[in-house]
């Protein structure tokens, strides 16, 4: 049941997708015009997005706990991971492509794909939304710096202000006091706006996806080396090794099986984003995105079958 649960919520998900590809092979949207469109996601989307994932759930000192300790398991793996791939292609970074593969290999899709999958498959379990929150709040901090210093491969990146004034950590700063103090946003103007531009997150990213695969020859996605190995790494090995470090962990099991599918979503369209932003590798970025996603429909599923030996 988990298996054609998850094989339909990723396709449809990806039917999201088709009006941005056709708007873009019609001419509607000229291709330059991409990155303003992952500017309003990163900073406006996503955002809101920590928000409401935060509203979910209802301060307990447990669940705060919990978070702290999903926080570290999150920027744990991820960082493990980009060290990893760092030391496999430090010696090829004078081509971008290989530092997008470093970021590609390590960030999942955990908020724009991860929250609506958790919510079909953890309907019963709110804590997972507000789980994917904070997974994506490790990702974008090394996002904004370390990931982003790779991208540019310039060390400037790397700085206080980046790390704490980027927008993840500003909505993080709205989003804690409103969930210490039980403040209950929803059912005014503002909340309802705030919500209702965190669910664009998922539609838009898709868009986004959609507008750039209109741009890159499909050839080019399904015959590049380079994206089956980021896909094994990311789609396969990441779930595995995810699984492994749950299992030893006196978690849970629900947390345990949210850390699991968070980790086995398929490369992060952050990635695609980061690229757009910083201007640099963006066709390798759409790539490896594009192909790791359309193939999810196949590898969550897949990997979802391993969940039963979650203890």
């Amino acid at each position: 049941m988990e298996i054609i649960i998850t094989a339909t919520t990723v396709g449809v998900m990806l039917l999201y997708s088709a009006p941005g590809f056709g708007l873009v092979k019609c001419g509607k949207i000229r291709p330059e015009s991409i990155s303003a469109f992952a500017t309003v996601l990163m900073y406006v989307c996503q955002s809101c997005l920590v928000v409401y994932s935060f509203q979910k759930v209802k301060y307990t000192p447990a669940l705060f706990r919990n978070m702290l300790i999903f926080f570290v398991l999150a920027a744990g793996i991820q960082a493990l991971l980009l060290l990893v791939y760092y030391l496999l292609f430090r010696k090829k970074y004078g081509s971008v492509r290989w530092r997008i593969a470093t970021i590609a290999g390590a960030f999942g899709n955990c908020a724009f794909m991860g929250v609506p999958i958790l919510e079909h498959l953890l309907p019963h379990y709110p804590n997972a939304v507000v789980f994917s929150a904070v997974y994506s709040i490790s990702m974008n901090l090394l996002g904004w710096t370390v990931a982003s210093a790779i991208i540019a491969n310039d060390k400037k990146y790397i700085k206080p202000k980046n790390f704490f004034l980027n927008p993840s950590m500003i909505a993080l700063y709205i989003a804690l006091p409103l969930f210490f103090t039980h403040t209950d946003i929803g059912g005014n103007v503002f909340g309802d706006a705030v919500f209702l531009l965190a669910k664009m997150t998922t539609p838009m990213c898709m868009l986004i996806m959609g507008m750039r695969l209109a741009c890159v020859p499909l050839k080019t996605v399904i015959t590049q080396k380079l994206n089956y190995f980021v896909l094994f790494m990311k789609q396969i090995v990441m779930p595995v090794i995810g699984l492994t470090i749950v299992n030893v962990l006196p978690l849970d099991r629900s947390m345990k099986l949210t850390f699991y599918i968070i980790c086995c979503c398929p490369i992060a369209s952050v990635v695609l984003n980061y690229s757009e932003m910083i201007g640099e590798g963006q066709d390798t970025a759409a790539n490896l995105v594009l192909f790791g996603t359309f193939t999810s429909i196949i590898t969550i599923p897949v990997m979802m079958m391993l969940s039963r030996f979650i203890a």
